[in-house]
């Protein structure tokens, strides 16, 4: 079982949603990450064949399907915003594809229904209402219902992007063993890195419209091939500071000089008064703290005006227009030359410049 986009395009308004993107998709889960714009859902409704491109094929198995109507095709479709029937019983919005296939029978549709609410936890709703649901469970049904149905292409678009912290986190757990050995293609977007490190399948990267990267995701994460790949499965986001090459060393570029690497420095790596010997010391002024019970977020003036931010564990207290040293392990810089391309990750030969 395999789905490949082959040079799929997709332009609106002027505006480019996909370029000329090239992807198989292979059974099991892939993960499929990028911020807000970067094209994931126009790509999703691609493949599900709700949206036909302006250039490329859709082909499934070897079979171009790029003009086939969904519903002709084997696909389910998970969106964001959970949908479900509302006059239907959480059994009836369960059973309804099923109904439409003859694969089942009467005694097959009531046994899958209850196959998988039971996978989902909702065995003890069924005779509910959406209404009479929570957020939480409304969604597990709209799960259930595009699970029940074995499909060659399974699409989940954020489906837990809603939903709160405790519950993302049973959720993902309950998915990843579910989607294991999966016989189907299963694509799950999502623009959260830790989520997409926590599934640990195949990853693939989306930006612009543009495929950036395949790959494993914690290689990614480990060694990112581009800034932009860098940029993407970091949360919070990538600090990027101007570098420039002296004698050997990587430094930080200051208020003088030409830029002529970047570097790439995620903020948990940040510590603040005191650093490992050897770490790049960097004199900071104390602009605003976040905290959020479990973190601390310090955003940081440097001088010559760059901006950093710290990830700090717990809670701790900053007094905003203090000054302070910045600290940075030069063993976890990532150095990227001027066009984004990792250049490698630097050793102790780290400093600053200007």
């Amino acid at each position: 079982m395999t789905v490949i986009l082959d040079g799929v395009s997709v332009r609106s308004h002027g505006e480019v949603w996909l370029a000329d993107v090239n992807l198989e998709l292979s059974p099991g889960m892939t993960t499929l990450i990028g911020p807000m714009t970067a094209g994931k859902t126009t790509l999703m409704r691609v493949a599900a064949g709700l949206l036909t491109p302006d250039a490329g094929r859709v082909l499934v198995n070897g079979k171009d399907l790029t003009r086939m109507s969904v519903r002709k095709r084997s696909v389910a479709f998970v969106y964001q915003q959970f949908i479900n029937y509302p006059s239907l019983t959480v059994y009836e919005n369960i059973a309804s594809p099923l109904r439409l296939d003859p694969r089942f029978r009467r005694d097959g549709v009531d046994r899958r229904v209850r196959e998988v609410a039971e996978l989902m936890g909702i065995e003890n709703l069924l005779r509910r209402r959406p209404a009479e649901l929570s957020g939480g469970q409304q969604q597990r049904t709209a799960i259930a219902r595009a699970l029940a149905r074995p499909v060659d292409l399974l699409l989940l678009d954020e489906p837990l992007a809603n939903l709160d912290f405790k519950l993302r986190e049973q959720l993902r757990a309950d998915l990843k063993s579910m989607f294991a050995g999966s016989p189907g293609v299963v694509l799950y977007a999502t623009a959260d890195p830790a989520e997409a490190l926590t599934f640990a399948a195949p990853t693939v990267v989306l930006g612009e419209g543009r495929v950036r990267h395949v790959g494993d995701v914690a290689d990614m994460y480990a060694r990112p091939p581009t800034l932009a790949v860098a940029a993407t499965l970091s949360d919070p986001p990538l600090n990027v500071l101007p570098g420039v090459v002296r004698d050997g060393r990587v430094e930080v570029l200051g208020t003088g000089g030409e830029q002529e690497v970047v570097l790439g420095v995620r903020p948990h790596q940040v510590t603040i008064g005191r650093g490992r010997p050897g770490a790049l010391e960097l004199p900071a002024e104390i602009r605003l703290a976040e905290v959020t019970g479990s973190a601390t977020f310090l955003h940081l003036l440097l001088q010559g005006g760059r901006h950093l931010v710290a990830h700090l564990p717990g809670t701790q207290r900053f007094t905003p227009g203090e000054t302070t040293r910045a600290y940075i392990d030069p063993a976890h810089v990532l150095v990227f030359d001027k066009d984004g391309r990792l250049a490698g990750t630097s050793t102790a030969e780290v400093g600053r410049h200007g």
